[in-house]
């Protein structure tokens, strides 16, 4: 059965890092769109990093431009992100995604029948 799995959340203070994963199961991730979103409590779900597959296109919101880093390991599909700097804002559960729509300015999902949602992982910046 296809599907995501994040991992690498937790409880930092402001300033410290953590790197999430997500491991795709039951498909080849190499051909597809890949992203991070967020959400916290009450909020909409908002992109926060994306990857195309083959275009070279890639997405950060501004909030975390310069502090995050995306990047895939199409060997193991596996797609990483990279958070330096982590500030109390950045709170949030974190989720990955397939099939989007990637662009510089902007990163959205394909469709409701066809982009994967991973379960999510927590992360929690405070001190």
């Amino acid at each position: 059965q296809a599907q995501l799995v994040e991992s690498g959340g937790g409880l930092v203070q402001p300033g410290e890092s953590l790197r999430l994963s997500c491991t795709a199961s039951g498909f080849n991730l190499a051909v597809y769109t890949i992203g991070w979103f967020r959400q916290v409590p009450g909020g909409e779900r908002e992109a926060v990093s994306c990857l195309s597959s083959s275009d070279g296109n890639i997405y950060y919101a501004d909030s975390v431009k310069g502090r995050f880093t995306i990047s895939r390991d199409n060997s193991k599909d596996t797609v990483h992100l990279q958070m330096d700097g982590l500030e109390v804002e950045d709170t949030a559960v974190y989720y990955c995604a397939v099939d989007l729509w990637v662009f510089a300015h902007a990163c959205t999902p394909r469709s409701l029948q066809t982009t994967r949602w991973g379960p999510g992982t927590q992360v929690t910046v405070s001190s």
